[in-house]
């Protein structure tokens, strides 16, 4: 009888013009082959379908792209849908991104953690740049709030730079938070070095299309360019995860 069924629907399909609904497995395995031959170290499971037919979206942390099935064109940009005046790119774009953050571990983050954490956002942020220093003077208001900030370092004048050399140094300090401070403050810190993460994060940054701080990344991957207040980010981020 089950033979029966699978039978009448294959037929079915076939005089009607509607294709099975494995057809499209088989269609997305052929492309994930042709892909992932074409750019090597790509995991198949990493290559979706889109709203599009004949272009895949594939995801290599923290960068979204699309792919044609015989991996000959690429397209690096977002999918609108002009009729729902909807950015169908966006939902994936933002779970990628907080991949590729969760990805670095919070083990090579700068934590101000509150005593109850209701929402967590994490920073990118520069040393020297003047509305990061208000961000952080703010640091207790955040908490209070529930808001719990994760340091990410990207000093915008590059790798190596005087703000690179005290984000290492803050890093490299016995007490992390303490300097952090400090630095945020215009006081001075030791000059230190040691194995440290700012490079990395610098550099995920920059794939991020991070250009200024702070930014701010939001727990749902959306990302706020610019400081803003305590009051105002704890309202939004109550609306986009109500309790």
């Amino acid at each position: 009888m089950r033979l029966i069924s699978i039978f009448s629907f294959l037929l079915f399909s076939a005089v009607a013009g509607v294709s099975p609904v494995f057809a499209a497995d088989s269609a997305l395995d052929e492309a994930r082959q042709s892909i992932a031959e074409r750019f090597k170290g790509i995991p198949e499971t990493s290559i979706q379908s889109s709203p599009i037919k004949g272009l895949y979206a594939v995801s290599m942390p923290p960068r979204l792209f699309y792919v044609s099935a015989d991996a000959k064109y690429i397209i690096d940009g977002d999918v609108i849908d002009l009729a729902m005046n909807e950015n169908m790119s966006q939902p994936l774009r933002s779970k990628v991104r907080m991949d590729a953050i969760e990805s670095l571990g919070e083990d090579s983050m700068i934590v101000f953690s509150p005593e109850k954490v209701k929402h967590t956002i994490t920073v990118f942020t520069d040393i020297d740049c003047g509305y990061c220093r208000k961000l952080h003077n703010e640091m207790a208001e955040y908490n209070k709030h529930g808001i719990e900030v994760r340091y990410l370092a990207f000093p915008r004048s590059g790798i190596d730079s005087e703000s690179y050399n005290k984000a290492v140094s803050v890093w490299c300090s016995r007490d992390r938070k303490a300097a952090m401070t400090k630095a945020k403050n215009n006081e001075s810190i030791p000059d230190k070095s040691c194995d440290n993460p700012v490079a990395e994060q610098y550099k995920l940054g920059t794939m991020m299309g991070i250009r200024g701080t702070p930014a701010l990344v939001l727990e749902n991957g959306q990302i706020v360019s610019g400081y803003v207040p305590a009051a105002r980010l704890i309202t939004a981020l109550d609306n986009k995860n109500p309790h």
